[in-house]
């Protein structure tokens, strides 16, 4: 038996989550701005205390790992790293466009393929695509969002959108023909569990020393048309 605790930060929502194996049995989490330096060591502590469980228990961390917003990544990563290194256990990075993604697959069982959206800035966003089984059909990348840069998504399947940038990206994707949008689907821990657990499992354990959120910085641009 193992217990995990869960980071996601890399967004507007701040959310913690503690499991058992592979079962969820605590989550605490809030959405309301960039909370995490307020609230996150908060919900850690509230989450353990309420269980009945002490730092000590606990088997690994996973964390988030991006992309997203830089401020929350850092926040995000310093706790879980602090937490693996005081407590001498091992650090699971979780990357956050899969995680977003398992969300999705809850929501749809048929044969498409998954493209999360976070939202970066302007009309820019971090995506990938994944299929039913989560397999990575196109890497993450970040990608600014106009008629000529949507062409490039497959046309042989069904695409679904889901995420916090799929807001503003909603008038430019509609026009394509495969398109179907997954409302209110936004990080949580609680999208962890399952994925730190297969890395539990299989000793797949992140550097507590020199590993670092996955930023993303580079933009892919097109040229502006004449």
């Amino acid at each position: 038996m193992a217990y995990l605790l869960h980071i996601e930060s890399t967004s507007t929502v701040c959310s913690v989550a503690l499991s058992k194996d592979n079962k969820l049995i605590a989550l605490e989490e809030l959405n309301n701005g960039y909370t995490h330096a307020e609230n996150l060591h908060v919900f850690i502590n509230n989450l353990l205390k309420s269980n009945q469980l002490s730092p000590k228990d606990l088997s690994a961390v996973s964390v988030s790992k991006g992309p997203g917003s830089y401020t929350g990544l850092r926040i995000g990563f310093s706790a879980a790293k602090g937490l693996a290194y005081a407590l001498n256990i091992p650090l699971i990075s979780i990357d956050t466009l899969l995680a977003l993604t398992s969300l999705a697959r809850e929501k749809k069982d048929q044969a498409v393929l998954f493209c999360p959206l976070i939202d970066a800035r302007r009309m820019e966003v971090y995506t990938a695509i994944y299929d039913t089984q989560l397999n990575c059909i196109q890497a993450p990348a970040a990608l600014i969002l106009n008629e000529e840069s949507i062409l490039n998504f497959p046309k042989d399947k069904i695409l679904c959108f889901f995420g916090d940038g799929m807001t503003k990206a909603k008038d430019l994707l509609q026009n394509l023909s495969n398109v179907h949008f997954i409302e209110n689907i936004l990080p949580s821990a609680k999208a962890l569990v399952e994925l730190a657990f297969q890395k539990y499992t299989n000793q797949d354990f992140a550097d507590i020393a020199y590993s670092e959120p996955f930023y993303l910085k580079e933009f892919h641009f097109t040229t502006a048309k004449k």
